[in-house]
């Protein structure tokens, strides 16, 4: 008889979440963890809670503040002079956010009679488990179902050496000990905006080099050139197509030689932010070697219920690829807690939702414009600008719009796309609506409370059938 009949290793949003519902459904479940956090202690919830998603939107939340503060409380008749910012205080805040989340998580292994063992895991075959801990002693336990949640680790480029003093990863650059008077971020996607943003915010010179062609290219092109208009607005320098060829540190600086449309170019920063992808986590695992089936990019492959070539080993979150989300990995998790118990869950990827935490923020779900004519599908468009929108207004951000895109046929959504205030709760409404496969005549005929900005979403709805009220 197996130690557990369910061995998680990973307690990310994937690992932790696969814990849980194993063990509310029955299970006797245990989960491998071997991150160590600040305080030198194992810490749960991986690296979305200790080193990404969580303290990154407590960064962007700081800086804001701050921000607003300095550019647009007056305008509300608020008097802030010598507003000033400690980093050291605004860094001690995200640090408690962190605990508290992590601590929760911990509570929650507890609450559902999981075992948390504490080190790294190592696959021998024959569903055993190898741990060893900080000790560097071993152990191994026996499992009739194990799930691989590694989860991914920022990738790294080699004309860019991260150092992690000069030359940062994503985990660099939420401990920044002062604001770096000129900053350069490799990368414009979700991460290199949202952590150019924050140091933008309190007074960084950021430039952000971005290797594609296109700016935001999975974006819908009109959200994404509004995008780009804004940012470039709030002192964001956003370079396309410029591809780094070197980073060399000299004198305390970063040296940054990249070429572009122009030829080369060269500029020196104070800190450098590589923010280029992640890559799947599976130093370590020996999972190769037992026969897990890992492709060329270093993913571990799976089936429909996200088995691996092994027998009774499945995978789930960033460590199998697709659309790199904390919340894809989570569900991804439920789907296989729940199929070990015998249900018949089911998961797709056409219906998720993506968000840049920005200011305003950048969401979507579903297909854009330019996928559609692509396929040749025939489609209709209704678009609502927020300077329409009273609650916007009131708020002081009329920046953006929402388009809502629908089958010329059927009427049914095909995908929304937000730029604005709020653009993250709003798509929640969006994404639901498609779950249904409601139209756009079902939005446009169900009542939103006055003056919200959800009201945006009734417009945009209303407008794909030319009769949008307020703008």
């Amino acid at each position: 008889m197996a130690d557990y009949q369910v061995v998680v290793i990973g307690a990310g949003p994937a690992g932790y979440v696969a814990a849980i519902r194993c063990a509310q459904l029955g299970m006797k479940t245990a989960c491998v963890e071997k991150w160590i956090g600040k305080d030198g202690k194992n810490a749960l919830g991986g690296t979305c809670l200790n080193v990404g998603c969580i303290p990154s939107k407590a960064l962007l939340d700081s800086s804001h503040h701050y921000y607003h503060l300095q550019k647009h409380a007056a305008e509300h008749g608020i008097s802030a002079s010598n507003v000033n910012i400690d980093v050291s205080t605004m860094l001690k805040r995200k640090d408690e956010i962190v605990q508290k989340l992590t601590g929760g998580v911990a509570g929650l292994f507890r609450k559902n009679k999981i075992d948390r063992l504490e080190g790294t895991a190592k696959l021998l075959g024959g569903q055993q488990v190898e741990i060893t801990d900080v000790d560097g002693k071993t152990k191994t336990i026996t499992a009739d179902n194990i799930i691989i949640a590694t989860g991914s680790v920022p990738a790294r480029i080699p004309v860019a050496v991260v150092d992690n003093e000069y030359i940062v990863d994503s985990t660099g650059a939420l401990e920044f000990s002062e604001v770096p008077k000129r900053l350069g971020v490799i990368g414009a996607g979700a991460i290199g905006l949202e952590l150019g943003s924050v140091w933008g915010r309190l007074g960084s010179d950021v430039t952000i080099l971005e290797a594609l062609p296109d700016f935001l290219a999975p974006v819908d092109r009109k959200i994404a050139a509004a995008a780009m208009k804004e940012f470039t607005k709030q002192g964001l320098k956003i370079s396309v197509g410029a591809k780094v060829s070197n980073a060399v540190v000299e004198n305390g600086e970063v040296k940054l030689t990249y070429e572009d449309s122009k030829g080369s170019q060269t500029i020196t920063v104070d800190k450098l932010i590589v923010a280029v992808g992640r890559k799947p986590n599976t130093e370590g695992l020996n999972a190769a070697e037992i026969g897990v089936k890992i492709d060329e990019r270093g993913f571990i492959q799976v089936d429909a219920n996200r088995q691996t070539a092994v027998p009774n080993v499945y995978a789930v979150g960033d460590v199998i690829g697709g659309p790199m989300l904390a919340h894809k990995g989570s569900e991804e998790a439920i789907m296989v807690a729940e199929r070990l118990a015998g249900q018949k869950t089911e998961m797709h990827y056409d219906i998720m939702p993506w968000v840049i935490y920005t200011w305003p923020e950048v969401a979507w779900v579903g297909r854009t414009e330019e996928e559609l004519k692509k396929a040749g599908v025939e489609y209709k468009v209704g678009q609502f600008p927020f300077m329409a929108s009273g609650r916007a207004m009131a708020h002081g951000d009329t920046s953006g719009m929402i388009r809502m895109i629908a089958d010329a046929k059927t009427d049914r959504i095909l995908g929304v796309h937000i730029f604005g205030i709020s653009a993250s709760e709003l798509l929640g409404e969006a994404v639901l609506a498609m779950e249904f496969d409601g139209s756009s005549e079902d939005l446009a005929r169900t009542i939103h409370g006055h003056p919200t900005l959800s009201e945006g979403m009734h417009e945009a709805a209303l407008a794909v059938d030319g009769r949008m009220i307020h703008a």
